[in-house]
């Protein structure tokens, strides 16, 4: 399962979670930092990639257009990266199971202390 982490998200979630999904990208790194929400979903759709995001347009992009991609959609509030991060790791037989149903579009992460 390879991850696109959008621009609100910190870039050093690639590296935390290299184990738990390989080659996962972050925005910066394929120059889609300062590009709309469209371009990105576009991007993800071509290159196999699952958009993660604590943005809820991708849930509207999600039911809109369905997949490809799919979205992950954070329901973190402020949580910092150390939260996401193990949210990320904890979940990874669930956004497994999620990425090889063809087709769910969306799936959503709460906060684990909630």
């Amino acid at each position: 399962m390879r991850l696109l982490f959008d621009q609100n998200l910190s870039r050093h979630l690639v590296d935390r979670l290299r184990t738990e999904y390989p080659e996962s990208l972050h925005v910066i790194s394929v120059g889609l930092d300062a590009v709309d929400d469209r371009e990105i979903w576009d991007y993800a759709g071509e290159h196999d990639l699952v958009i993660v995001s604590k943005d809820s347009d991708y849930r509207q992009l999600a039911f809109v257009l369905g997949p490809p991609p799919k979205a992950i959609w954070l329901r973190v509030g402020n949580d910092g990266t150390e939260a996401i991060g193990r949210l990320l790791a904890e979940s990874v037989e669930m956004v497994e199971r999620f990425g090889a149903s063809p087709d769910e579009a969306l799936l959503v992460l709460p906060n684990l202390e909630l």
